[in-house]
């Protein structure tokens, strides 16, 4: 996984979802075979999917994570309204080697991938329109203008480009 680049994304500091939000029995993302939208990723095949081009949406989630099942219904309900987004989640129990690689320190993270480049990252679960936000914002984005921002910061010895 590649270190984020600062893309003047908004950053959402959200707090936890209020108690009984969470459905019951949740058991996470759908199997690859599935015909749901949201595909399980693992360390097999997270690169490919996450570094092909068009826009790819990862949600790193455990069992146990009152707000993981929380994002999970506002997550797949995204995943149906967005055929041309390619929707995954991470396991992070089954998947800790994976995990620890992405640098996740906190769950639910959502991670947005375009064209191979993460473009946002970020911890918290999003309500709805929070998450329309930030798929939106990551269709907008002019992606000449960010391998530009990737090509200079990378001649400056890998700083990050300041937001504009």
């Amino acid at each position: 996984v590649r270190p984020m680049l600062r893309t003047g994304l908004v950053r959402w500091e959200l707090e936890n979802e209020a108690a009984g939000l969470y459905p019951k029995g949740y058991s996470g993302g759908r199997r690859k075979d599935s015909d749901m939208p949201t595909i399980d990723l693992t360390a097999a095949d997270f690169e490919q999917t996450v570094t092909k081009d068009g826009i790819t949406l990862v949600d790193f989630w455990a069992d146990w994570c009152g707000p993981c099942k929380a994002f999970a219904p506002v997550y797949e309900q995204a995943s149906t309204e967005h055929p041309d987004v390619t929707f995954g989640k991470v396991d992070t129990e089954a998947e800790q080697q994976l995990a620890g690689a992405a640098n996740i320190r906190s769950i639910p993270t959502l991670m947005a991938f375009r064209d191979g480049i993460l473009v946002f990252n970020q911890p918290g679960a999003l309500p709805g329109p929070a998450l329309e936000q930030v798929i939106t914002a990551v269709k907008d984005l002019d992606m000449d203008d960010v391998r530009k921002q990737i090509k200079e910061s990378e001649a400056q010895g890998g700083q990050e480009t300041p937001q504009g």
